[in-house]
């Protein structure tokens, strides 16, 4: 289950790093899998995504424009015992950070959002993205330095929480992640900035767990 704010459930016209997911393990899986989720729209319930042979059954997420750990916390124990995901692919943080915490109070959601995952499935896996500073972060040092004090606690949260029972990844940020070419507006993914995405998650599963194959995009579009 995908879960994160506008970045993750994209807008008219995006295809969303959800779908480069599902094109990569369409292809490389070699078995069933599912994307699951209560909700399919992108923004504003849109179902215009990029690629209409994006199938409904694969759109699954919980994902919002403007949501973050602070909205995600109370929603996310619901959702899995629903839709009984294994692994949670999460990229929250940075709405947060802007609009509603600071980096220790978002550090403490996400904690409250974990804890609430493993009450509805103790052995759930998860991968967290760090935050990735948008085009705010490029103008505004107090706002670049929370997004980076957010991210060392990020980590050690990871860290700390780790079981195995229920693992937990920190995936690697993508290195060559450019505002001006991997975003839109300076914060939503491009195509290429979908790609990004998605591999940050692909890669981290492969080299932990040795889930599929290291991402290759298709023909770029």
């Amino acid at each position: 289950m995908c879960v994160g704010d506008s970045m993750t459930i994209g807008s008219a016209g995006d295809f969303t790093w959800r779908y480069r997911l599902w094109q990569h393990y369409g292809r490389t899986f070699g078995g069933p899998f599912r994307l699951v989720g209560p909700r399919t729209a992108l923004y504003e319930d849109s179902q215009e995504y990029g690629d209409p042979a994006f199938p409904e059954k694969a759109r699954g997420h919980l994902a919002g424009w403007g949501e973050g750990f602070h909205h995600m916390a109370p929603l996310v124990e619901d959702a899995v015992r629903r839709h009984r995901p294994d692994t949670l692919l999460v990229s929250l943080g940075l709405i947060d950070l802007g609009f509603y915490t600071d980096a220790e109070q978002t550090a403490a959601n996400v904690e409250r959002f974990l804890t609430a995952a493993r009450a509805a499935a103790p052995r759930i896996r998860a991968v967290l993205l760090p935050v990735i500073p948008n085009v705010r972060a490029a103008g505004d040092p107090l706002f670049a330095a929370e997004c980076d004090r957010f991210n060392v606690l990020l980590a050690k949260t990871v860290a700390d929480l780790d079981t195995p029972l229920s693992p937990l990844l920190l995936a690697s940020a993508p290195a060559d992640f450019r505002t001006d070419r991997d975003t839109y507006d300076g914060t939503h993914p491009s195509p290429s900035g979908e790609h990004l995405l998605a591999a940050a998650f692909v890669d981290a599963m492969y080299q932990a767990w040795d889930v599929a194959e290291p991402y290759e995009p298709v023909a770029a579009r």
